[in-house]
């Protein structure tokens, strides 16, 4: 069974949105159920910081040694944070998921807009 904390939220691509401390930005990555089917992640491509993002498209990539996949934006907003440690160590992503292995922060167009996600009991559901 995969690991999925309680306290964040998930969509239906298999990415996890926690809100960080700041009011109306959250911290983006992918879950344990997406980097363990992935296998071992060796790239990461993410968005610079000021990119205007929006809910649903693509806005970068994660290359394993089995396939590449889209990251997409969980939500509509403007990158602020990108984790830099990612491109000298993308292997990140499958240690630590929920922690070290995050993608982005962005700064939420509209801070309502993350009750619009999966809760961790809905993402189950999905994964089950």
């Amino acid at each position: 069974m995969s690991n999925i904390p309680a306290e964040l939220s998930y969509t239906a691509e298999h990415e996890w949105v926690q809100a960080a401390s700041t009011e109306g930005v959250v911290r983006v990555g992918i879950t344990d159920f997406a980097q363990d089917a992935l296998g071992d992640v060796v790239y990461v491509q993410v968005p610079d910081l000021g990119t205007e993002v929006s809910a649903d498209t693509v806005i970068g990539e994660v290359e394993s040694t089995k396939s590449v996949s889209d990251i997409y934006a969980p939500l509509t907003g403007t990158v602020t944070a990108r984790n830099e440690n990612l491109d000298s160590d993308p292997s990140l992503i499958n240690s630590d998921p929920y922690g070290a292995g995050w993608l982005v922060e962005i700064t939420l167009a509209d801070a309502s807009s993350v009750e619009s996600l999966l809760s961790a009991a809905a993402y189950q559901e999905k994964v089950g």
